[in-house]
């Protein structure tokens, strides 16, 4: 029995372009497409990619309500088996796109396999809607991501959808906690993982704690009056235009901006690109989120001794982890060969 499946690609892995055409609205292509062609060859006469929709990133994220009424058209009239999507790695739009596809499935009843990079939202987010296999950062693993997908679609359809657990099929973890019956009760089990604990031996908890990134603080500022001060934020506040493109989601840069000269931010110089709150009053008055004007008073009152004469900007919403880590890391170098003594950092 030959299964039918449906595929999701960004415009990048459909080979329609790269960045400058993620805005490009959804269709439905007959057929495998890019890396769909090569899962479609590896499921042999198991399936059947009869169809592939194509969405670019920016268009999907920021019309998101509109592409979903999409997709839950394009499904009921294709009815397929299975819905594949990716793999995604870290690209955080596409992961949130492909998740949102998921979604969409799994409230139609069909499931949907994909691949992600751990720390993609879209994983976070989207992880209870579809069995995702565990890719690396970047497609430089798309060796090892399609063969992963390729033995998830196989296992869906070998056990006609019972996929079993995370560590039986090989998928993440997906958040959701199954009743079984095991052999010993609970308090045995407790004792022997504390037994193997102890004695240094391996052992695998059945309750993994989440762990959270620590960050020792840095000392206070001594002496204000004295001290540069540079602000940075993740509020996505820009100069007019947005002249580097910055995402208003799942932000793939940042931007390095300068505020020398300005007394204050007006609606005429700056604005947000961030897509995640109302942008209407920090458009009428960016100093709400980014206080150059609170900055310069104190500046001339003393309270500090200087305001750096750049800013640094990104949006929070949907950057991956490990995106705003890098981000940081970089900004911070920056600042220290600036001689700035201390950062405000402002959200939204």
């Amino acid at each position: 029995m030959t299964i039918k499946v449906v595929y999701y690609l960004n415009q990048f892995f459909a080979q329609k372009g790269g960045e400058e055409m993620a805005h490009i609205p959804m269709e439905v292509a007959e057929g495998p497409v890019g890396v769909g062609a090569q899962v479609n060859t590896m499921l042999k006469d198991k399936a059947e990619i009869t169809h592939t929709i194509i969405c670019g990133d920016s268009y999907f994220n920021e019309n998101e309500s509109l592409c979903c009424h999409g997709l839950q058209e394009i499904l009921a009239q294709l009815k397929p088996d299975l819905v594949v999507a990716g793999p995604a790695f870290n690209a955080g739009r596409y992961g949130m796109a492909c998740g949102t596809v998921a979604k969409v499935a799994h409230e139609m009843g069909i499931t949907t396999i994909s691949g992600m990079y751990p720390e993609n939202p879209g994983y976070e987010l989207f992880r209870q809607y579809a069995y995702m296999v565990e890719t690396g950062n970047s497609a430089a693993s798309m060796r090892k991501a399609v063969p992963a997908m390729v033995n998830l679609i196989n296992r869906f359809i070998d056990t006609e959808g019972e996929m079993g657990s995370p560590e039986e099929a090989g998928y993440m973890a997906r958040g959701i906690r199954v009743n079984f019956f095991a052999q010993k009760r609970g308090s045995e089990r407790a004792v022997d993982l504390l037994i193997n604990k102890l004695a240094g031996s391996e052992y695998t908890t059945e309750y993994p704690m989440p762990v959270f990134d620590r960050v020792e603080p840095q000392p206070p500022v001594e002496m204000l009056s004295t001290a540069k001060f540079a602000l940075v934020t993740s509020g996505g506040v820009v100069p007019k235009g947005n002249p580097d493109h910055i995402e208003s989601s799942s932000a793939s840069k940042y931007g390095e901006y300068s505020i020398q000269g300005l007394e204050c931010l007006t609606e005429d110089t700056h604005e947000t690109a961030h897509g995640g709150y109302d942008p209407v009053a920090c458009n009428n008055n960016p100093n709400r989120v980014l206080p150059v004007d609170v900055l310069r008073d104190m500046e001339r009152e003393g309270v500090i001794g200087s305001l750096h004469d750049m800013f640094y900007t990104t949006v929070g919403n949907g950057t991956a982890v490990a995106k705003a880590k890098e981000y940081g890391a970089e900004i911070a170098m920056k600042l220290q060969k600036a001689g700035v003594t201390a950062a405000i950092f402002t959200s939204t």
